[in-house]
Order: C-alpha cells, then structure tokens, then sequence
C-alpha cells in the first residue's frame, strides 16, 4: 500500500511566557492509502496539535513530516495553503459554515480557491451534496438544517476538492446519538469508496468505526493498534436527519 502520511520523530513547542510546553515529543508514524485510523487521548496529550500539523495548520519544530511523498516540514504559510486545499478535506465538530450562504454554496468555496469557474463549482457541489443525501437542501442555508444535515454539508465541503485525505476533529461532538450514528455509518461508506480518513475523537464508541486507533499522551504514542472490533450500524441508505 501507498503511504500517505510519514512522520518521523515529530515534535512540537510553544513558548508561552516563561513556560515551555512540549505538546509532542517525538511522533513518528505511517498512515497509508484507504485507511480509516482513529486518534485519541486525554485533554493535552497533543493529539489536536499532531492533527493540526497533519492538516498543514501548523508545522512542526521538529522531526520531518512526508505528505504524499512531499515533505511539507518547512514549507511556507502560502505553500501550506496551498497543499491543504489540494490534498486535505476538513470536518469540523462546529461545522464550520457560513451562516448566510446555502449549503450549495458552502460546498462550492473550496472550489473558489482551487479556480473552477461558477458552472463547474455548482455541478460539483450539487453533485457531492446529492452524494451525501443532501441534494434536496441545496437551497437551504444551515440555520434551515438540522445538526446532522449541517454536518454532512460540512463533510461534502470536504469531499468537493476529491481531497487525498478527510481530516474529521471530533465529527460527532455537537451531535445525539442517533444522528452521531447516521455520520458514522456516512463515514463507514466513504472508507468503503476508498477514502483515507483520519479521526480525532475522545469518545471510545466513535473510535470503534475506525481500523485503526492512535492513542498518544503526554505527547507520545501510547499505543497503535489495530481495531478488532469494528463497529458498524446496521443500514443500508444514507439517512438526511
């Protein structure tokens, strides 16, 4: 298999006054094409800020970091624009969206800076909103959506650039139970089309849909494993709740 994500020996400081605050210390991991992993740990245990330097948010201070055979390390704040909008689809727990344009529109905006032209921007996104269910709340805006509808605009957001890897920081963190389920079982289907979908979450039941669990703490990783325990719901349509 392909490797998507090298790391090697990953570290990451801020200074914050006086104080010096090591929130990862020497990270070194591969993820590789087609994988569903799950990142966890406790409140400081930098799996926020390993997920920020993944999605070329942020750069490390030190150890090397391979992106699709790139190494993006070093590179600068207008390089790493550029690498997130080509290669990273974002989710975010608080969606994200801008409150006064449709959900059309919402998922079009990353087509905006890659520089498609206004017809092929609205194909696209109707055609990746009508791929997670939404094609019928094209119009909406998200204050017109429920929590659920709002997520999965914000994953078709995410899908629009056909990125190389989905980033998703806690999917479910603003959601209930059943529709955390019906964003799962969203995820669980475009695993199975091949995508590659990287999970920070703290909660131990949404980390069960992944293959794969990283737990880090203290800036280090716990324990990498593979998930023997998939869990997945019992659905054969996307749902719209």
């Amino acid at each position: 298999m392909q490797k998507m994500i090298e790391t090697h020996e990953l570290a990451r400081i801020y200074h914050m006054g006086s104080e010096v605050v090591n929130a990862l210390q020497s990270i070194t991991i591969d993820i590789y094409r087609g994988e569903y992993v799950a990142c966890m740990g406790p409140s400081g245990s930098g799996k926020s800020t390993l997920m920020n330097i993944i999605g070329c948010l942020d750069t490390p201070t030190g150890g090397t970091y391979i992106l699709n055979n790139h190494d993006v390390s070093d590179l600068t704040e207008n390089e790493l624009a550029e690498i997130r909008n080509k290669e990273i689809g974002f989710v975010f727990q608080t969606f994200n969206l801008l409150p006064r344009a449709t959900a059309l529109d919402n998922v079009a905006l990353p087509l905006i800076y890659a520089g498609y032209g206004k017809y092929d921007r609205e194909e696209m996104a109707l055609q990746t909103l009508e791929n997670v269910g939404l094609a019928d709340r094209a119009t909406h805006k998200p204050n017109e959506l429920s929590g659920g509808q709002r997520q999965r605009v914000a994953i078709a957001r995410a899908l629009v650039n056909n990125p190389s890897i989905i980033l998703a920081d806690e999917p479910t963190g603003n959601l209930d139970t059943k529709t955390s389920t019906d964003i799962m079982e969203l995820f669980a289907q475009l695993h199975d089309q091949g995508n590659t979908i990287i999970m920070v979450t703290h909660e131990r039941d949404i980390s069960h849909y992944a293959h794969r669990i990283i737990k880090l703490r203290d800036g280090l990783v716990e324990s990498d494993e593979k998930n023997e325990n998939i869990f997945r719901p019992v659905k054969s349509t996307v749902v719209t709740s």
